[in-house]
């Protein structure tokens, strides 16, 4: 008696990745990249998608630059497309003593609002060590 044959149905992951350097331009860079890369992957600029990508990319990002720059290193962007199904943003960078968390900024604070829209717009996010050093802060879409 033979099991029963279920079909599987293939599953394409695409994957952009690309490092930055740590400065506001390399920020903006990679914004304009990943929206770039969405735009090859059949998610044109201006929809849904691309607003969101753009925002957690940008927060992400300004963070690696700001708070997780160790001079001489540059921080990394990789996204992981699989369609019809998830889009993870991950943004790697080489500092690992300075961990985010979601912190309610002051009320009058010009800073302290990233992770919160990041948490706000992402399906899921969180912190994971980067071997063989740093972090990587990756965010969850589910489309």
């Amino acid at each position: 008696m033979t099991p029963p044959q279920t079909r599987e149905v293939p599953v394409t992951v695409r994957v952009f990745t690309q490092r930055f350097s740590s400065t506001p331009r390399g920020a903006r860079l990679a914004r304009r990249l990943a929206l770039h890369q969405l735009d090859r992957w059949g998610h044109a600029y201006g929809t849904p998608l691309s607003d969101t990508v753009a925002q957690i990319v940008a927060e992400l990002a300004a963070n690696a630059v700001t708070h997780g720059r160790v001079p001489g290193r540059d921080f990394e962007l990789t996204l992981s497309y699989t369609p019809e199904r998830r889009l993870v943003v991950d943004v790697s960078d080489t500092r690992t003593e300075r961990r985010p968390g979601l912190v309610a900024p002051l009320p009058l604070s010009d800073s302290g609002r990233g992770l919160l829209l990041v948490d706000a717009l992402a399906t899921r996010w969180d912190i994971l060590d980067r071997l063989p050093i740093g972090k990587t802060v990756r965010a969850e879409l589910d489309l």
